[in-house]
Formats: structure tokens, C-alpha cells, sequence
């Protein structure tokens, strides 16, 4: 091989295996001499990467973890791979990776050949996502990545809306966040033609037209985005908030409700007193029960009743029918 850049990539995709490779056993994949080896590693490592080498019948060069990521070469089973991982980690909800899969994703897929995104895409289609949670609302992952590319271009974006109503929109929107909320995804944009900002559910968007026009450099309506969007959210309708004090301590309480929107204050070392939003009875009737210990509910009255609802239908289900 005598392309000094080809080989510079192909020595470097061998040494992302995990394995040391003798200098003579590289030479041999290449091509070339051993000292053009001994060469390419010193390139190599002028350039940044922490190519370490060990002496001995069994030594040889291998790349070590450095201070800062190399970028990775993939064969076509890799990318494929990585791909799909990352689309279920996008369109699941696992806490603290969600957006930054999606901007892995988006980075992937812009530079996947057109056979290997046909790839990703056919496995997607076939693959059904089961959750054993509560409720859950799926996103289209190829939907996050157009989301995600627009707002690392800062692209306007042209897309139909369908609200809670069922009314449908056509929107021209300035993308600037993408943040995963709870059960869902929510866009935080300006809207253009309404000459605001405005929180859309990714779920409710479709036919998504990035249109190449540079958005304008704006100033967010806030600083902080996490409490402008609680705030944003805590104001639509229906939206109900669940109080309640369950016989758990603290940190099992955190650990079973996850990423669930609300807080959580310790009553004592047993008891936990929990306050949780969300815009479904359902839901907030499903958390509670879903922990597994006694609570007691202090509001609102229509999750009260939605309790004794479902308590009446359990207690027909199983009314007067013999144990197994």
C-alpha cells in the first residue's frame, strides 16, 4: 500500500482492535516494511494517538486510551450495529443517554452510505420496541436526528403539526433544544411566523423539511431551559399534579419512579412524600401502584377518584371467582 493517508487509516482501524499486533504481522496487512511500520506509528502519535508498544517475542503496538476520543473507523456490521443501538437508546427512555444518542445518531447516520442507512432502517422497521413501564409515547428516531442536525446547522425547519385537539398546522420553526421529558420528547423553537417561542411534542410532528435558510442567532427566553420548560409544561392543560406520602424511603422511591417528572422530599427514614406532574390520571395512578408499598393520596380529588374507579373494576374482575 502505498497511499501514506490510506494506510495511515488502515493502520489505525487494525489498532482499534482490542489486541496488540506485532510490527511484523502489521507490515505483512499492509503490505510494506517493518520500518515503514515503525514510521506510520511515529505519524501516528505525532498526530495524537497514544500508540503504545511492548518489547519481547510477545509484544507489539496497540492504541491505548488517550485524553481525548480518536475518531473511530467502523466496518459495515460496526456501523450497522452501533446504529441501531443507538435509535433504541433514542427512542427508549434510559435515563441521562436519550439526547446524547441522538446526537451520536445524527453524527453516524450523516456520514452512513446510502446501503448501510437502508440497513439501519430495515432493521428499525422490524424491530418492536416493548416497554414493561407505564405509558409511553413512540418517536420516529430518523425524526430526532432531522431535529438534531437542524439545530447543530441552526437550519429553519418546516414541518405539520397536529396539536392535542387534532387540529393541524403547518409550522416554520428556528430549532434551538431538544429534550427528553418524561415519557416524551419536546422541541423548544421559535416559531416564525408567530414571532414567539413555542414547545412542540416531537410525536405530534410530521414531514419534517430542513430548508437549508440560516436561523438568526436569537436569545432564549431564559437562561435556564430545564425550569422554563417545567414551567411551560406545569401550565398546559390538563396537566395533574399527584401528592401523596408513600411507606418507602427516599432513595428507593428515586430509584423505582427513574426520570418521572416531580419532587420527592423525605418524610422520614420510611416514608417519602412525593409530589409527581403529568398530563394523565392514568399515568399518575400507575405510579404510585407501580412502587409496590402502602401510600396514602392527598390530591387531587379527580386521582382520588380515579383510584376508587380502578379499585371498583379490580374488585369485579375478581369478585366470587375461585383461587386457582
Amino acid at each position: 500500500m502505498t497511499d501514506t493517508p490510506g494506510r495511515l487509516l488502515a493502520l489505525l482501524s487494525l489498532l482499534q482492535t482490542p489486541r496488540e499486533w506485532p510490527g511484523s504481522e502489521l507490515a505483512q496487512r499492509l503490505e510494506v516494511s517493518p520500518r515503514t511500520i515503525r514510521r506510520d506509528i511515529e505519524r501516528l502519535r505525532d498526530l495524537g494517538y497514544p500508540v503504545h508498544a511492548s518489547m519481547g517475542a510477545d509484544g507489539g503496538y496497540r492504541l491505548a486510551a488517550g485524553t481525548a476520543m480518536p475518531p473511530l473507523l467502523l466496518d459495515d456490521e460496526e456501523a450497522v450495529a452501533i446504529a441501531v443501538g443507538l435509535r433504541t437508546a433514542a427512542r427508549q427512555a434510559v435515563t441521562g443517554i436519550e439526547e446524547a444518542s441522538v446526537r451520536a445518531l445524527a453524527k453516524l447516520e450523516q456520514v452512513l452510505p446510502a446501503r448501510l442507512r437502508r440497513r439501519v432502517g430495515a432493521l428499525g422497521a422490524a424491530t418492536v420496541p416493548v416497554s414493561l413501564g407505564g405509558p409511553t409515547t413512540t418517536v420516529d428516531p430518523e425524526h430526532l436526528t432531522t431535529l438534531a442536525g437542524a439545530i447543530a446547522n441552526r437550519e429553519r425547519l418546516r414541518f405539520h403539526y397536529r396539536t392535542g385537539s387534532d387540529a393541524e398546522s403547518r409550522r416554520h420553526v428556528e430549532p434551538r433544544h431538544l429534550l427528553p421529558i418524561g415519557r416524551r420528547w419536546y422541541l423548544l423553537a421559535f416559531d416564525v411566523d408567530r414571532d414567539d417561542w413555542r414547545v412542540f411534542r416531537v410525536d405530534r410532528m410530521q414531514h419534517l423539511n430542513p430548508t437549508a435558510a440560516r436561523a438568526p442567532h436569537r436569545d432564549l427566553p431564559t437562561a435556564d431551559v430545564a425550569t422554563y420548560m417545567r414551567d411551560r409544561m406545569l401550565g398546559r392543560a390538563p396537566t395533574y399534579s399527584a401528592v401523596a406520602t408513600v411507606d418507602l424511603p427516599l432513595d428507593q422511591v428515586r430509584e423505582r419512579l427513574g426520570d418521572t417528572p416531580g419532587d420527592l422530599t423525605a418524610v422520614d427514614e420510611h416514608r417519602t412524600h412525593v409530589r409527581s406532574h403529568t398530563d394523565t390520571l392514568d399515568y399518575l395512578a400507575f405510579q404510585l401502584v407501580q412502587l409496590g408499598c402502602e401510600f396514602e393520596v392527598h390530591g387531587p380529588p379527580e386521582l382520588v377518584e380515579h383510584l376508587r374507579s380502578l379499585r371498583g373494576r379490580i374488585d369485579r374482575s375478581v369478585r366470587d371467582k375461585p383461587s386457582p
